[in-house]
C-alpha cells in the first residue's frame, strides 16, 4: 500500500468562527495607534523556503518567514502559511551562525538543520527581491543553522491547531522535495530555481562543515507526550515571604 503524501503550498482550510466585528475593529485600531509593536517592526525580510515533517519527508510545507534580527549572530523568525494578510501562523525558527551552533550541547545540537543546500540548491529565496540583492543575505544564511517548530499542520488540513508541536527539518540534497510543489512555486512567484542555483554555485556552507549531529544526526525526530508526577508548589523553594 502506498503511503499517503502530504505537501502544502496554499493556505488551509477556512478557520472557524464569526467573521471580525466592526467593534472589535475600532477597539484593534484604537490599541493601534497608541501602543508600541517594537519587536514585530523589527521583522526585516521575508524568506520563503520548504519544510518537511523530520519524522515523515512525506510531509512537506510551503513556508514564509519574517525574520529579523537580533544581533549579527541570530536571527528569529516568524513563519506563516503564506504572504497574505489571512496567513495563519504556523510556527517559528531560530537561525544561528555557525559560531553560536558550535557552543551548544552535542544533544541539542540534533535539533537544528543545516541551511547550506537549501540556499545552493535554490530551495530558499526573497519574494520579489532582485537575486543580486539576495545573494548579499543568502551568502551568510548558507553557513547558518536554524530550529524549527511547527504548530499548525495545515497540511492536513487542520482548522485549528491541534497536537503536538512537531520539529521541521529542511531540504539538505535533491530528490526530497515534490517536483509538483516546486513547480507550483515557481509559477506562483515567476522564479527558476534551476537559474537561483547556478547563480548561487560560488557560495559555501559552514566553515568548518556541517556537523554530524545537525539535521537530526541522520534520524527522524519527533516529539511525545509522557505524563510525568506534577510538582506540587509547597516542592518549590520561597523566594519571597
Amino acid at each position: 500500500m502506498e503511503k499517503a503524501v502530504h505537501l502544502s503550498t496554499k493556505a488551509g482550510p477556512e478557520v472557524p468562527g464569526e467573521p471580525t466585528k466592526t467593534g472589535t475593529s475600532m477597539v484593534d485600531s484604537a490599541a493601534a495607534a497608541v501602543q508600541s509593536f517594537t519587536p514585530i517592526n523589527q521583522i526585516h525580510q521575508h524568506l520563503c523556503a520548504f519544510h518537511f515533517y523530520a519524522y515523515d519527508m512525506t510531509r512537506q510545507v510551503e513556508a514564509h518567514h519574517f525574520c529579523g534580527h537580533i544581533n549579527e549572530d541570530m536571527r528569529q523568525c516568524l513563519i506563516y502559511d503564506g504572504p497574505d494578510a489571512n496567513a495563519r501562523l504556523i510556527g517559528l525558527e531560530y537561525i544561528v551562525t555557525e559560531k553560536l551552533f558550535m557552543t551548544l550541547p552535542d544533544e541539542e545540537k540534533k535539533l537544528w538543520h543545516t541551511h547550506e543546500w537549501e540556499v545552493k540548491g535554490g530551495f530558499l529565496f526573497m519574494p520579489g527581491v532582485p537575486e543580486l540583492v539576495q545573494r548579499q543575505d543568502l551568502e551568510k544564511v548558507a553557513k547558518t543553522y536554524g530550529k524549527t517548530y511547527h504548530f499548525w499542520q495545515v497540511d492536513l488540513g487542520h482548522e485549528l491547531p491541534i497536537g503536538l508541536p512537531n520539529i521541521m527539518a529542511a531540504v539538505t540534497r535533491d530528490g526530497q522535495l515534490y517536483p509538483e510543489m516546486v513547480k507550483e512555486t515557481e509559477k506562483k512567484y515567476g522564479i527558476s530555481i534551476d537559474k537561483e542555483r547556478e547563480s548561487r554555485a560560488y557560495m559555501t556552507g559552514p566553515e568548518h562543515g556541517i556537523h554530524p549531529l545537525a539535521n537530526g544526526g541522520g534520524k527522524g525526530l519527533k516529539l511525545e507526550v509522557r505524563e510525568v508526577d506534577l510538582k506540587p508548589v509547597e516542592s518549590v523553594p520561597r523566594v519571597f515571604v
